[in-house]
């Protein structure tokens, strides 16, 4: 089985350097264009995906949308989750502002934010479920940068801890038990835009 990964396409949010977590910001253009550059690049290779699953928050859910559409498989329900971690009174803030506020280690002192192992636990349970429910179908989950860099280095601790990008495409490989990654945080199909 392959699980493909990507994280959404571009927001406001994401160009002003606020955190969204679980605040439903849409798409901008920018975003809209990224994801019509990874469905491209996707119908140009040789076809891997039988179906699409992605968060409900409509970033994630509207690129998910764009790459159905493109390679004509289904899109499955939105998952919540699938969300990217509720970051509580910190969302909608810039780093900066986070910082002077509680410090650098802001995830700890600001009220309300999800730890990494509810996070991880949500998003293992969403795959193993996708897993049951699709057996012998590879599927795209389209999703948040935390929740794929918490689950991504769960599956795969060798993975490099790196920033994942906007429209980053990653490909895990699922053999003997184990997952193997056959691509990482790829943005080619962004050069250009």
């Amino acid at each position: 089985m392959l699980i493909g990964w990507v994280r959404h396409g571009k927001t406001d949010w994401n160009a002003e350097g606020r955190i969204q977590g679980q605040t439903d910001i849409p798409l901008n253009e920018e975003g809209i264009r990224q994801a019509h550059a990874l469905a491209a690049r996707l119908s140009s290779e040789e076809r891997l995906w039988d179906a699409v699953a992605a968060s409900d928050l409509q970033r994630a859910y509207k690129t998910a949308g764009i790459i159905a559409d493109r390679l004509e498989i289904p899109l499955l329900e939105g998952d919540l989750r699938l969300r990217e971690r509720y970051f509580g009174e910190a969302e909608g803030m810039k780093e900066q502002e986070r910082h002077d506020r509680w410090g650098k280690d802001w995830r700890s002192a600001a009220k309300g934010v999800e730890p990494s192992a509810d996070v991880k636990a949500r998003g293992l349970k969403a795959l193993k479920d996708l897993q049951s429910e699709h057996q012998g179908r590879n599927l795209l989950v389209v999703s948040h940068g935390s929740l794929l860099a918490d689950i991504l280095t769960e599956l795969c601790p060798e993975l490099a801890d790196e920033h994942l990008h906007n429209l980053s495409y990653s490909i895990l490989e699922h053999q003997n038990n184990k997952w193997q990654p056959r691509l990482y945080n790829c943005i080619q199909h962004l050069n250009g835009l």
